[in-house]
């Protein structure tokens, strides 16, 4: 039955590299490369806030550098 043989495994392969998930539902790419995050402070209990400080909280940041190479390495495929 020279069909149904598994074939020997040419090499060791390194294993796969697991993605954080929650950082992956916080971050992305942007075409530079450069990384982005979500604005704080922007989740509930905005009554108080004034209108300005909530239109200050709109958009999207980059990721500081500092914490850049923390982001990527959960991050290992983005």
């Amino acid at each position: 039955m020279i069909g149904s043989e598994i074939a020997p495994s040419t090499g060791t392969n390194m294993p796969k590299l697991k993605t954080r998930k929650a950082a992956a539902k916080r971050f992305r790419k942007t075409g530079s490369g450069k990384l982005v995050r979500r604005k704080a402070f922007r989740n509930h209990l905005l009554e108080h806030k004034s209108p300005v400080r909530r239109r200050r909280l709109f958009g999207n940041n980059l990721v500081n550098e500092r914490d850049a190479e923390n982001v990527e390495l959960m991050l290992p495929y983005l």
